[in-house]
């Protein structure tokens, strides 16, 4: 798995104070951008407590990922406010082979990993076999698994990631996307570190969300996400 930032919005916490800021002044454009360079990180921290989290939105992130699995692509997909380029398995042909993600539980059984490469290979053979009768790839993909890799090219705001974050870093996120969130978090924090030094898991700002279902260790989750 590859996730990289690819670009961001410029000065990021700047733009966000400067909005915020915007709300309630009448001062200039410019004239509130110097006064966020100032005290910012107070700003940043009463916007965070006080929920005024729309300002947040004038921040956008994007990032290049790949390695992933088409299962991962999926759940991905369902944060709608966002931006994606995916690669088409209509257009991009995988006749020579195509790759796949083998989860940890898979890989950590001999037998079962046997299994599952030869159920790629046959599934390859297949594959590949259509493509050499003339199946055009857009029906060829049929019998591709969600084990295929896929790429994509993802935007979201800085609101929209810390919502993502907090359910896609969390302990009972499938543990896939879970591993790309962890590493978009640290990317991000590099870059607005104000934004997202409190971004992660629901468990991190007070108790857990996921009630019944969680994983009882809220306080080491906290250390986890503090030493990130």
């Amino acid at each position: 798995m590859l996730v990289q930032l690819l670009t961001h919005t410029p000065e990021p916490e700047e733009v966000v104070t400067a909005a915020a800021r915007l709300c309630y002044s009448a001062a200039s454009i410019d004239r509130l951008l110097e006064k966020s360079r100032q005290d910012r990180q107070s700003l940043l921290a009463k916007i965070l407590s006080s929920g005024h989290y729309s300002v947040l939105e004038h921040a956008s992130f994007t990032f290049g990922i790949e390695g992933i699995s088409r299962a991962c692509s999926h759940q991905l997909v369902r944060h709608r406010l966002a931006s994606y380029s995916q690669q088409s398995q209509r257009y991009v042909s995988h006749k020579e082979r195509f790759a796949a993600v083998t989860p940890p539980s898979i890989a950590a059984q001999p037998e079962l990993r046997e299994r599952y490469d030869s159920l790629l290979d046959e599934i390859h053979e297949v594959y590949r076999r259509m493509l050499d009768a003339g199946v055009p790839a857009e029906d060829a993909r049929f019998v591709l698994p969600n084990a295929a890799e896929t790429k994509i090219v993802m935007t979201m705001n800085a609101r929209e990631l810390r919502h993502f974050f907090e359910l896609r870093c969390c302990r009972r996120a499938q543990w896939e996307i879970r591993e790309m969130a962890l590493r978009m978090l640290r990317q991000v924090r590099a870059a607005a570190p104000l934004i997202f030094a409190d971004a992660g898991p629901g468990c991190l700002r007070g108790a857990c969300p996921e009630g019944e279902m969680s994983c009882g260790e809220a306080a080491q989750v906290r250390k986890e996400f503090k030493d990130l």
